[in-house]
């Protein structure tokens, strides 16, 4: 007889599933996203370089062409095996173009990764979000003892791993094909991907090259690999938990604290009494309620008398169990309106009144007034001013700065009294007013460079002189460099000539261009100045003749040459 043997195969409970409920947070408002690291997202960053930042090309026909890149399924690299090429839906061969694959994948055994539980995995990176939406609020009577949330999010470590693709390139000419290789042998060693995403370290192997004759066409082909240092992350683990994990720290910690013990009017925070009786229920049970709770101490207080100080009741313990009242007092009443007697003070300041202030340098905050004379056997410095009423009587005076005039009652400031004097100065001299030497007045330092002002009273600077002198010399010889040759632009006969040119422009100090800083000649033979006379309009000279006293018209055939002062 057969043997039937059944097997439970009843769901597991909902709450046996979930082994940490802390992993439900939700997350669908969440601005930071699950971190994956995928296959094709290893794809899509080789492409992505080819693409973007190989940007393979070749020139066909004197135009650059841009060489397509394809990740090639196992079907199409089926295909390609076979054939040796690639054709589109038309049945053509495709030429230019790239193809690729991923041929292998294998751990990485220079960066070990030991999850020692890949579902429960203990190695991860942690990430502090600065900013939360929890700690938004608009009601702060409710934050009171709270503290900000801050929110974590845990990324498990990757698994890293070594990629191989192999790559296949055709071109129509062997010159298209080096400027391809050429390109892809450069980027070696780069890290391969898109910037804002994520890139990878690749190393590219031998290059092998072939060239092949179809019945149609002839075309060159190369064959190269590359190997790809990544690492993989997986959206969840085997327990469908996302790989990033978000924390969120308490808002509020409280400690409950219990007693077995009945408290008889407890005192509120407004000290006011809550009820006439309340009892503790502790975890082992209900107290009995106790008019009184008396506490002892384990360590009593005692209070000892000090210099100068009584206490009464000293040396007498206070733990507790009964009530034991002191006095604190001193020998005499120190408040602001007594009189306070002391054998000696010793202080770093004294404050006399409100706003005068002795201390061991002297007297400050107010006026000091002395009655009777002052003697001093050391040095009086005074910071401020001294007014002085009657007779200043010393025997030597220093004066090392003097921030005022000297007044007199009447009269000027005179210093020495004959032709002969001499007065040294050490340092600066400030004039407000003017100065007079030898009936001559200078009310002025002028650094005026370019003179423009002419006045009689007035000293010009070194510099100024200098200055001027350079540009007005700078100026002149530029114009007396100035001379150029110019050919008529048009005639207008009988006695016009015209030249597109403008004359040069002769400095301040200097007779103004005229045509005497001209010689014209016609024909090669020289015009002379009592016949001729030159005006500027706009960018166009005009050179006008008079014919009957140079005895003939100028004809439209006629070569006219200047050499003068012309611009350029």
């Amino acid at each position: 007889m057969p043997v039937t043997v059944k097997y439970n195969n009843k769901p597991i409970p909902r709450k046996q599933r979930i082994l940490n409920r802390g992993y439900q947070y939700k997350r669908s408002d969440d601005a930071s996203k699950t971190l994956s690291v995928n296959l094709v997202d290893i794809d899509s960053a080789i492409l992505f370089y080819f693409e973007n930042v190989i940007k393979p090309s070749v020139e066909d026909n004197g135009e650059h062409v841009k060489v397509p890149t394809m990740y090639a399924s196992p079907e199409r690299w089926n295909s390609i095996q076979k054939t040796g090429f690639m054709r589109d839906k038309k049945r053509q061969i495709i030429v230019p173009v790239i193809a690729f694959r991923r041929t292998s994948i294998a751990r990485d055994d220079m960066i070990p990764q030991d999850k020692l539980d890949a579902n429960n995995p203990h190695l991860f990176y942690t990430f502090e979000k600065k900013f939360s939406d929890v700690n938004r609020y608009d009601n702060f009577s409710t934050q009171i003892g709270t503290f900000p949330q801050k929110e974590y999010y845990n990324v498990t470590f990757p698994d890293y791993v070594t990629i191989s693709y192999d790559f296949i390139i055709w071109t129509s000419y062997m010159e298209q094909m080096n400027k391809i290789v050429e390109r892809v042998n450069y980027s070696a060693g780069a890290y391969w991907g898109d910037p804002e995403k994520m890139r990878f370290r690749t190393q590219v192997d031998t290059f092998t090259d072939t060239s092949e004759v179809t019945d149609a066409e002839r075309f060159v082909k190369t064959n190269f690999s590359v190997t790809l240092r990544g690492y993989l992350l997986p959206e969840s683990n085997f327990e469908h938990r996302p790989t990033t994990q978000k924390y969120l720290t308490p808002k509020k910690v409280i400690f409950g604290m219990e007693t077995d013990v009945t408290i008889s009017k407890p005192v509120g925070q407004a000290g006011q009494f809550i009820d006439e009786e309340v009892t503790e229920v502790s975890s082992v049970g209900k107290g009995t309620p106790t008019s009184k709770v008396a506490v002892t101490l384990e360590n009593p207080l005692v209070l000892s008398e000090g210099t100068g100080v009584s206490v009464t009741n000293a040396s007498s313990e206070f733990d507790g169990s009964s009530r034991v009242e002191h006095v604190i007092s001193i020998g005499q009443d120190v408040s602001t309106t007594s009189n306070v007697t002391f054998n000696q003070t010793s202080a770093s300041r004294l404050l006399i009144g409100e706003v005068l202030t002795y201390t061991g340098g002297g007297v400050s905050g107010g006026d000091f007034y002395i009655t009777g004379s002052l003697s001093t056997t050391k040095n009086l410095t005074v910071v401020g001013d001294a007014v002085i009423s009657g007779t200043l009587t010393a025997q030597e005076f220093h004066t090392e700065f003097v921030s005022s005039s000297i007044i007199f009652t009447s009269g000027s400031t005179i210093f020495g009294d004959t032709i002969d004097d001499t007065h040294n100065f050490t340092g600066s001299v400030l004039l407000s007013g003017s100065l007079k030497l030898n009936g001559y007045e200078v009310n002025e330092i002028s650094n005026d460079t370019s003179l423009t002002d002419g006045s009689a009273t007035a000293l010009v600077t070194e510099n100024a002189v200098k200055t001027y002198v350079t540009n007005q010399t700078s100026n002149q010889n530029t114009y007396f460099r100035k001379t150029f040759v110019k050919t008529t632009s048009s005639i207008t006969v009988p006695a016009t000539a015209s030249f597109t040119a403008v004359t040069a422009s002769a400095p301040t100090g200097l007779t103004a261009t005229n045509e005497n800083d001209f010689v014209f000649f016609i024909n090669g033979q020289y015009m002379e100045h009592d016949a001729i006379a030159i005006q500027q309009s706009g960018s166009v000279l005009l050179l006008k003749v008079n014919t009957s006293s140079i005895g003939y018209d100028l004809e439209s055939d006629d070569e006219i040459l200047s050499w003068g002062k012309w611009n350029s």
